[in-house]
């Protein structure tokens, strides 16, 4: 099985509800690092498994969507806790109609890191 990723930075808001997890239940910031896996089992006549550009494009105008902005006014989150297993699953449904198109694709997870020590994962069968 091949692996390709893909990763971009961005600062994005949002505010915990529901719990009581001190500062988080504050509005506040995140400096996110979402990175995208694809899989695949074979790889082209160049020695690629995808064309890698198709899923910067589209990364790129997810992230646009959500950079700057606080996630809990966003669609998907509505109502919602916008916790980091949130944000990934988002992030997959967006991301799956243009991955879809990459017929040697198998699947791809979204991983969303909102620190160092904390990240959270979504995996999309394509």
């Amino acid at each position: 099985m091949f692996e390709v990723a893909v990763r971009r930075s961005f600062t994005s808001f949002h505010t915990l509800f529901g719990g009581d997890w001190g500062a988080e239940n504050q509005h506040h910031s995140h400096d996110y690092l979402l990175e995208v896996v694809c899989h695949g089992a074979e790889v082209d006549q160049h020695q690629y498994l995808f064309d890698i550009s198709v899923l910067e494009k589209h990364l790129e105008a997810f992230i646009d969507t959500v950079r700057g902005k606080s996630l809990n006014d966003l669609p998907g989150f509505e109502g919602k806790n916008p916790s980091i297993e949130l944000f990934a699953r988002v992030a997959a449904e967006r991301l799956k109609p243009a991955l879809a198109t990459q017929k040697s694709l198998s699947g791809f997870k979204v991983v969303i890191w909102e620190h160092a020590q904390a990240w959270a994962s979504f995996h999309q069968p394509l």
